[in-house]
């Protein structure tokens, strides 16, 4: 699963071969959740309150690096880095 940021301890990655909803993974500690990309949802998994802001805060301002992100996961292609929060 590529690493594709990190800040705050929180870890986001996209796998290779996903389905469904466009979506990338938050980690945080004990804590893991799937993210929709166009609206910043979690679909599934938890993560803390402030620890999802974070995320969705992030995922805004990024997201069409992420989608692009995706599009390249889907044809096997590595991910690239996207800037953390700061």
């Amino acid at each position: 699963m590529p690493t594709i940021s990190v800040f705050y301890g929180i870890v986001i990655t996209m796998f290779w071969k996903e389905h469904g909803v466009p979506h990338f993974h938050a980690l945080y500690g004990e804590y893991e959740a799937s993210i929709e990309i166009e609206s910043g949802a979690v679909y599934s998994g938890a993560l803390p309150p402030r620890v999802a802001k974070l995320v969705r805060e992030w995922a805004k301002i990024h997201r069409r690096e992420l989608r692009e992100n995706w599009d390249l996961c889907r044809k096997k292609v590595p991910p690239k880095r996207i800037q953390p929060l700061d």
